[in-house]
């Protein structure tokens, strides 16, 4: 017997709940389950928190789009006895049904069936607005980069001319700075965080959004 995701019950939420509840509750279930939570996480439980991180996001992509939850809601009614809370059955979800959402009859003009989400991607656009001013505080190369270039720039007057060196080195810095912050996505920039960062401001956004650190 195939086994089908409750999506539901991995958000821990009634088959009634409101976009918000989805949204609210997603939120709380990736910060707990993010595989970069626990940056010493041994490789095994590195590889379960990716799975349940994953399934999360698949949970709230078809949940949060009204669309997508009527046609999951259909086979949801009819699979009473084959829902299970499982991650791994989300990926068994997304290689047979995920065709259904949005490939519309085949013809010329009908859109492609959407590839399974990327988890990363869903947690920089849910957490955006609170994962950018993290981000950027933890993401200061570009403008080191740019106050060393306005250093060196400045090397072939620095006897004669100190404070260009450090009008440089400081209109660097800024050029820099707006780098950072605009040049990348979120999601671009939490990936290329190390680890202790990456759990540092996950431990950020858990105080923010349920009040602890987990």
């Amino acid at each position: 017997m195939s086994r089908f995701p409750d999506y539901y019950k991995l958000l821990g939420v009634t088959k009634s709940a409101t976009q918000d509840e989805i949204r609210t509750a997603y939120k709380k279930e990736s910060l707990k389950t993010h595989p970069d939570r626990i940056a010493t996480a041994s490789p095994a439980e590195k590889k379960k928190a990716t799975e349940k991180f994953q399934a999360v996001a698949d949970a709230y992509y078809v949940l949060s789009d009204a669309s997508r939850r009527r046609e999951y809601d259909a086979l949801y009614t009819s699979r009473r006895t084959e829902r299970t809370d499982d991650p791994g059955a989300s990926n068994t979800f997304f290689n047979q049904f995920a065709g259904m959402f949005g490939a519309g009859s085949g013809g010329a003009g009908a859109a492609p069936a959407p590839e399974r989400p990327d988890a990363d991607g869903v947690f920089a656009d849910t957490f955006e607005e609170l994962l950018r001013p993290e981000v950027e505080r933890h993401f200061p190369w570009w403008a080191y980069f740019g106050a060393v270039c306005g250093q060196v720039a400045g090397m072939g007057f620095i006897v004669a001319n100190f404070p260009g060196l450090m009008l440089g080195a400081v209109a660097g810095n800024r050029l820099g700075a707006v780098r950072d912050a605009k040049g990348k996505s979120v999601a671009a920039v939490f990936s290329e965080l190390g680890g202790n960062q990456k759990a540092e401001i996950l431990r950020a956004l858990a105080f923010k959004v349920l009040g602890s650190a987990l």
